[in-house]
């Protein structure tokens, strides 16, 4: 399949989110004070923390193998992603808009955890003294995406069943009269 026909044609919307979350990041490294709250809103602060682990600091207390496992299997993600990317139609809007997000959201957490050891996290969210785990940019482009590619999926699998449904009733149709 040619490039211009498949989906990584989208690609710029994952250099948006890369450098949209790199920047922030680094915005929030220069502004913020480590693990010292901005409060915005009564629910919504911005402070700045280190996230050494994955998704809501798991494995952060581990003693560093945890870096390069992470970074592997992010790595070995990205490039199926990218592979399934290639390979899905131009056509496929939604799909393709899901997989750019999901892809620039991991390279920006590939570029921090690589380079820092550690992903920069500064978005805070909470409701009186309930927390929700600090996140960035990137980890927003990665919800969002797989958000889209659940949607995709099943307004997909529901306009395919739609069409097998109408093929029925035109066979019976034709069976009926013939």
């Amino acid at each position: 399949m040619q490039i211009s026909r498949s989906g990584l044609m989208w690609l710029w919307l994952t250099l948006l989110v890369v450098v949209t979350d790199l920047g922030t990041k680094y915005w929030a490294t220069k502004s913020l004070t480590l693990y010292v709250p901005k409060k915005i809103t009564e629910f919504f602060n911005l402070t700045l923390m280190h996230n050494e682990g994955i998704a809501f600091s798991l494995l952060a207390d581990q003693s560093g193998w945890q870096r390069w496992f992470i970074l592997s299997v992010a790595v070995i993600v990205v490039i199926w992603l990218l592979w399934w990317l290639y390979q899905s139609p131009k056509n496929l809007k939604l799909q393709n808009i899901a997989l750019t997000l999901v892809i620039g959201g991991a390279l920006g957490n590939i570029y921090d955890r690589a380079v820092l050891g550690y992903v920069v996290d500064f978005i805070q969210v909470h409701y009186q003294n309930h927390y929700w785990p600090a996140f960035n940019i990137a980890d927003s482009a990665i919800t969002v995406g797989a958000v889209l590619l659940i949607l995709d999926t099943l307004f997909r699998k529901q306009d395919n069943l739609k069409k097998i449904d109408s093929k029925d009733i035109e066979n019976t149709d034709e069976s009926s009269t013939g």
